[in-house]
């Protein structure tokens, strides 16, 4: 393969991680940004974002050759814009251009040549940001993020993610050694990014198989839930359902045996309130601290660190966890009051997104029985109030016939079991939640558990 020159002002693809190639321009770092050791990169300042970040030369491409091939391989809205703003900064360098080529067309004629004119400027901040000053920046889902703390009326507080990027130092990992129980499609994607923003990570998982992976990215690997506790400051874990959250706690060699005074647990499976504090309950009665963490969210924002967490529990322990948060997540909510407050929270918005996706596949289907276009129905509904990405995704997948799981079924199906089971409790209907849960249980019977939510559609095509 030819041999590729880079230098400073070149325009590239650049890819970091698990992130699509991006349109960049290689720039003159910080002067107080040492270049990594060992490794030939460039820094690189993507378009359409405020990310800038070191980029190992074989991930980088000039741009122009390979412009048609990322364009086909990428079809995002803010990919579409990142591309657009290129394609303005290249405009307004070639104006500039233009006008340095007049100025020396009227020297030419006997004046005196003006200065040379300095076509690519590295500080064309309009441009990187997506436009002109009198444009609204649009902006990458952003690839690191760095802390602001929002203190709420309603006493909850907010840890939102703002642009920015770890590379740089906005982002410190916590020195205390963090340990992760749970490799599944949910906590493989936070693990990616707990390691990638520096923190030092223990992994066990119930099949070892898929710590394998994470052990070649630098995580260690611990025998038991009880080592992994033992070894470690936070250990957090991302399982299935209640059982499985309760016996990874209370089991053989469970997180209770590691269990000592000051370390801490952190819960991020979706179970009921009741678990929540039973687990809470039994950690706190060894000295242990404890926090729940419920994640709102998907593989796909589970591997671009895009999660929402919603927390209750120890208030100080969620502090403690902040550089974590903002590793696997865009926000995180801080829910005042008991423990179990998050499970609450999270069922319900899970009940909502549950039954919404059974309508979508409800109207899909609808369209099709009456003889209208699907895609046509989805055309429309993306133009109107209840447009939105999940919305786009899941129907295009569901037209494509791609069931692929982002989301289990079995999944959504068991958190509207539970949100329903929570609303008996304290006697209120749930009667949407209910219907969509039959519609769900269906598509169980139909062997569509280990695919994406989305298949609930063919529960009505069955």
């Amino acid at each position: 393969m030819a041999t590729v020159h880079l230098r400073i002002g070149d325009l590239v693809w650049g890819k970091l991680g698990r992130y699509p190639p991006w349109p960049g321009k290689i720039v003159s770092p910080p002067k107080d940004l040492k270049k990594p050791r060992g490794k030939k990169c460039f820094f690189v300042k993507f378009f359409g974002t405020e990310d800038h970040a070191w980029i190992k030369v074989e991930q980088l491409k000039p741009y122009h050759p390979h412009k048609e091939e990322m364009i086909k391989i990428n079809k995002g809205k803010r990919f579409q814009q990142a591309v657009d703003a290129v394609e303005e900064y290249l405009k307004k360098a070639k104006g500039k251009d233009q006008t340095h080529s007049d100025d020396k067309s009227k020297s030419d004629k006997g004046r005196k040549a003006a200065k040379p004119m300095k076509i690519i400027e590295e500080d064309d901040e309009d441009a990187f940001k997506g436009g002109s000053s009198d444009k609204p920046a649009s902006s990458m889902e952003p690839i690191t993020k760095r802390l602001k703390i929002i203190e709420e009326d309603t006493g909850s507080t907010s840890i939102q993610a703002a642009d920015s990027t770890a590379i740089n130092g906005s982002i410190t990992p916590t020195d205390k050694r963090i340990g992760f129980l749970g490799l599944g499609l949910m906590g493989s994607g936070v693990v990616s990014n707990l390691l990638k923003m520096g923190h030092v990570v223990t992994v066990w998982n119930r099949t070892a198989e898929k710590c394998d992976l994470f052990i070649q990215e630098g995580a260690r690997l611990g025998r038991t839930p009880a080592e992994v506790v033992s070894m470690c400051d936070i250990t957090f874990s991302c399982v299935s359902d209640p059982k499985a959250a309760r016996d990874l706690v209370l089991g053989p060699s469970g997180v209770l045996q590691g269990i000592r005074p000051g370390k801490c647990y952190v819960e991020m499976s979706t179970v009921d309130p009741e678990t929540t504090i039973e687990l809470a309950q039994v950690i706190t009665s060894r000295g242990g601290r404890f926090l729940e963490a419920p994640v709102s969210g998907s593989q796909q924002l589970s591997n671009d660190g895009m999660l929402v967490i919603v927390a209750a529990g120890d208030r100080s322990v969620y502090e403690d966890c902040s550089s974590c948060f903002q590793a696997m997540g865009k926000t995180s909510f801080f829910i005042a009051g008991e423990a179990g407050n998050a499970a609450r929270m999270m069922l319900i918005l899970n009940m909502v997104q549950g039954s919404f996706m059974a309508t979508i596949a409800e109207g899909l289907t609808l369209a099709q029985a009456t003889g209208q276009s699907q895609q046509t129905f989805l055309d429309i509904l993306c133009q109107g109030q209840m447009a939105s990405t999940f919305v786009d995704q899941k129907c295009q997948n569901i037209l494509q016939g791609n069931f692929k799981p982002d989301y289990y079924l079995k999944h959504i199906q068991k958190d509207l079991r539970l949100a329903i089971s929570m609303g008996d409790s304290v006697n209120h209907p749930t009667p949407m939640a209910a219907a969509a849960n039959e519609v769900y249980k269906r598509a169980k019977a139909l062997d569509q558990s280990d695919n994406d939510m989305s298949a609930v559609y063919r529960a009505y095509i069955h």
